[in-house]
């Protein structure tokens, strides 16, 4: 009877976002060694109910080494603004003032760790993108387009901090999150297309990309005809770059 094969560079990908939490054990590249799992992200989602809901996903596997990305601005292990996770029905329903508050500045990374006693990693959702996506060359824009709209910029492989982009205004009684984010896709994907791409150029012109990433769920839904012509390259990452990413927080 063979042993089995042990992999010690194997990472637990855990992508949380909005509406889903996507997970799966990848290999030292990012390549699933499983089948990537969706389980429905948990609501009303204060910060013990998450850190149970992921303790217990480690917990059932053997692998030391775990990637998070973390769907709001997050910084040194802890949570500067949870995006959607304050509001208690989730997306479409208003932020819990008390909940948001319990977010902010909670240390998760610090908490998965010592819960764990495994050696856990925790980034924004759209930095974890951008590991997986960029090449290091040049000032690199990553676009996550999901249940809301994420951003994150690397420049010359480096990671440079940029505004929570989904709170912020996108026009006039918008948020970057109401217009580029599920609910006005479902609801007219035509004006949503056009949006993303007035966003995606304003973006890039404003930071000067030479390369943009269009990753997330919904950027399977994108085409590259009407950015052509346009003064930067663009790619459609898709939604795996999570696992990939996730795996080279380990690097």
């Amino acid at each position: 009877m063979e042993a089995p094969v042990d992999h010690p560079d194997d990472v637990l990908a855990i992508d949380i976002g909005a509406t889903n939490i996507k997970f799966a054990r990848v290999d030292a590249h990012g390549r699933a060694r499983s089948s990537v799992k969706r389980r429905p992200t948990p609501y009303p989602c204060p910060p013990e109910r998450l850190v149970e809901w992921v303790v217990q996903r480690i917990a059932n596997s053997d692998v030391e080494r775990v990637g998070v990305g973390f769907p709001g601005e997050f910084e040194d292990g802890h949570v500067v603004r949870p995006g959607n996770l304050s509001r208690p029905g989730g997306v479409g329903t208003e932020i819990d003032d008390e909940m948001d508050a319990r977010w902010h500045g909670f240390a998760l990374e610090p908490t998965l760790r010592r819960e764990t006693g495994r050696d856990v990693r925790v980034v924004n959702d759209a930095t974890l993108a951008a590991l997986g996506c960029c090449r290091g060359v040049g000032t690199e824009l990553v676009v996550t387009l999901g249940t809301g709209c994420g951003l994150a910029i690397r420049a010359d492989g480096l990671r440079q901090r940029v505004r929570d982009l989904g709170r912020t205004s996108f026009d006039a009684g918008r948020t970057f999150d109401q217009a580029l984010g599920e609910q006005a896709r479902a609801r007219d994907e035509r004006t949503w297309r056009r949006d993303v791409v007035m966003a995606v150029n304003a973006l890039a012109g404003e930071f000067g990309a030479v390369m943009v990433y269009l990753a997330g769920g919904n950027a399977r839904r994108l085409s590259l005809e009407p950015f052509a012509g346009r003064p930067y390259a663009i790619e459609i990452a898709g939604n795996e770059v999570s696992l990939r990413g996730a795996a080279r927080l380990f690097a």
